[in-house]
């Protein structure tokens, strides 16, 4: 299980001075269980500033995943810094969070060039990415060794079945949709996390999933043998402001063991 403590900077940013501090994040997590530390470094530094993967790569006792566009300038820090893992992620200026998985197909020339720079720096790859059979074949085709499916979309239709959310009035077409309409479309949702798990795992490629996996959702991940790794970071930070980040790992980490 990765947990990813972008969270906590977010909320020391909401003032900008150093509490919390990002580095007490990582010992809790690294003594209530985690299996790694995830990070992104975004363009626009709304969180995670540069000093805190120099600081959380030189004190973590866990391998640090670090998540990146594929920008020249992060990636030129991201080869300096060696982490464990480089995966790369889409980034928009005006998202609140990453939206969708990284297009391999429109940006093939540029992937492959990030990939190779991270090569020449002994860093292995992972690419965050829809789960799809081609994304997965594009994947390997392009050099990566693992890939990080999204679960946004499955995350998104567990919660309108699952709360009032789709009772709501909201712009999402989706919220409009008989509840029946959207068991189906969590299925199916499920069904192709499924199979794309599956294939990446034939073509050699390591399998790991996460966005918007929470304590209610994540049982559902726990099914598909050949996903071997969890990156979830909102809904332990989210947990943490009234139990205690300690007690969130831990709770999350028995969530997560087979």
């Amino acid at each position: 299980m990765g947990v990813n403590i972008d969270h906590v900077a977010v909320l020391r940013e909401a003032r900008r001075v150093n509490d919390p501090d990002i580095l007490n994040a990582l010992y809790v997590a690294c003594a209530s269980g985690a299996d790694q530390i995830t990070i992104h470094l975004r363009e626009d530094r709304r969180h995670i500033q540069d000093i805190d993967v120099k600081n959380i790569m030189n004190h973590s006792t866990l391998p640090v995943n670090l998540e990146c566009a594929i920008d020249k300038d992060i990636l030129n820090i991201v080869s300096n810094l060696k982490p464990h893992r480089a995966t790369l992620v889409p980034e928009k200026r005006e998202e609140v969070t990453t939206e969708g998985g990284l297009d391999v197909f429109t940006y093939e020339d540029e992937i492959s060039y990030a990939i190779e720079q991270l090569h020449d720096s002994i860093i292995p790859v992972s690419l965050f990415v829809d789960p799809t059979i081609e994304a997965m074949e594009k994947s390997k085709e392009l050099g990566a060794e693992m890939v990080e499916l999204h679960t946004g979309s499955f995350a998104n239709i567990f919660a309108m079945l699952n709360s009032s959310l789709s009772h709501s009035k909201h712009s999402i077409k989706e919220l409009e949709l008989p509840r029946y309409e959207l068991q189906s479309r969590l299925e199916k949702s499920l069904e192709d996390i499924t199979a794309a798990a599956k294939h990446a795992k034939k073509l050699g490629l390591e399998v790991a999933a996460g966005h918007g996996l929470n304590y209610h959702n994540v049982s559902h991940m726990m099914g598909i043998d050949e996903i071997t790794e969890l990156n979830i970071g909102q809904s332990i930070i989210a947990r943490s402001v009234f139990s205690g980040l300690a007690d969130a790992v831990k709770e999350m980490k028995r969530l997560t063991t087979r």
